[in-house]
């Protein structure tokens, strides 16, 4: 098993090529529209969290809960939470667009406005900076150990360090559950601070669950198709990845119909104008594709229990799962900028090429490394002989 054929150099060079041509599209925004850049730039950062962190999280929660029918794809997990480390560089050019960004770093507004100074204790950008470091810092701290543990097993298969990744694991989820929360508060609630939602985090929460399952379910089928995957993983083995993606994705629309209700239901004028603005002009054609593309498209598809063990359908699925994501994030970012109405213009082709592009540089430059399956994972075994 520890002669795994590397992944061929094509994926390097057309991960690069992606990529490239995605940076020099925002550099272009970046120079004719500043402001739109920023919120591009934003909407890249918040789905590569949603990869890296919650892929992450994925790891924690194989070792919390002792899942033996993900052990066989964990290290692919590990590879895409890989993009954690990455989002401490990747986050410094956000901090000077936060006055593009966030209208609560306008003192000038701040004075004016009394909603804005009660909240001012807690979104200044001293204080959203020493937030946003910590949940950095903190995530990359649990990569690097959670990581390098499960690496070292490769070599003597000593249990001792699946027994540290649980201890490990069992402190990241809470902080987990806390960080994402802060993450997509400070980051995308607080583009328009007016407005609140107890439970945005949550709804965040579900969409990363939802699209680190769908980035591990389409790195798994193009490796089994490929024949990089141990040959006993067989379609069985999918099946659980599957249903994670479409559990979640349900959980997901569950949280966005309860804020919906709530706001609804107490029809308060500081929380109605959220949803209104979304319903308003070509933003209503934008709110319906997602009820459609990310809820009652997928869950006619992937309801079935054959369709979470059909690797082809999986394979069109698990990339669909990650448009929805993306088009969640849109929807969610963008009406402060759009105030109008929606738009997609060139900027945002920079979205896909980098996402895309840097993904598949990661990936093929950290397998090349490293074994595609943990050869040593005392639940290796019990994982390859999964079968329903």
């Amino acid at each position: 098993m520890d002669n795994i054929k590397k992944l061929p150099d094509s994926v390097n060079k057309k991960g690069g090529i992606m990529l490239i041509l995605g940076v020099i599209i925002l550099l272009v925004a970046f120079v004719f529209e500043p402001q739109r850049a920023f919120f591009d730039y934003l909407w890249i950062y918040m789905f590569l969290v949603s990869i890296g962190v919650g892929s992450l999280a994925l790891v924690g929660l194989e070792y919390l809960v002792g899942a033996t029918w993900s052990t066989p794809f964990r290290r692919i997990t590990e590879i895409l939470a890989s993009i954690t480390p990455v989002l401490i560089i990747l986050v410094i050019p956000l901090f000077f667009g936060l006055h593009d960004l966030f209208h609560w770093t306008h003192h000038e507004v701040v004075e004016s406005d009394k909603i804005l100074q009660s909240k001012s204790p807690y979104l200044n950008v001293e204080f959203f900076s020493i937030r946003t470091a910590f949940c950095l810092l903190l995530w990359l701290v649990f990569f690097f150990f959670m990581t390098r543990n499960s690496q070292k097993q490769d070599l003597d298969g000593d249990v001792t360090y699946t027994k540290r990744n649980i201890t490990l694991s069992t402190v990241f989820t809470p902080f987990f559950v806390i960080t994402i929360t802060v993450t997509a508060v400070d980051w995308m609630m607080s583009l328009e601070p007016h407005w609140f939602s107890t439970i945005y985090g949550v709804y965040y929460f579900a969409g990363t669950v939802v699209a680190s399952f769908a980035a591990t379910t389409i790195a798994a089928v193009l490796l089994k198709q490929g024949g990089y995957l141990d040959p006993r993983i067989k379609n069985d083995s999918f099946y659980s990845l599957g249903t994670m993606m479409f559990g979640f994705n349900v959980f997901w629309a569950y949280i966005g119909f309860s804020q919906y209700l709530l706001i609804w239901y107490a029809d308060l004028p500081e929380e109605t104008f959220w949803l209104i603005h979304r319903w308003e002009g070509s933003w209503k054609f934008v709110s319906i594709a997602l009820l459609f593309v990310h809820f009652i498209i997928p869950f006619l598809v992937l309801v079935g229990r054959r369709a979470k063990t059909n690797i082809g359908l999986l394979k069109i699925m698990a990339p669909w799962m990650l448009f929805a994501h993306a088009l969640d994030l849109y929807w969610l970012i963008f009406p402060t900028y759009f105030k109008e109405g929606a738009g997609f213009s060139w900027p945002e082709l920079s979205f896909p090429l980098i996402v895309i592009g840097l993904t598949m540089i990661l990936f093929k430059v950290l397998s090349d490394k490293k074994n595609l399956i943990p050869v040593k994972d005392p639940k290796l075994q019990a994982g390859l002989e999964f079968h329903l």
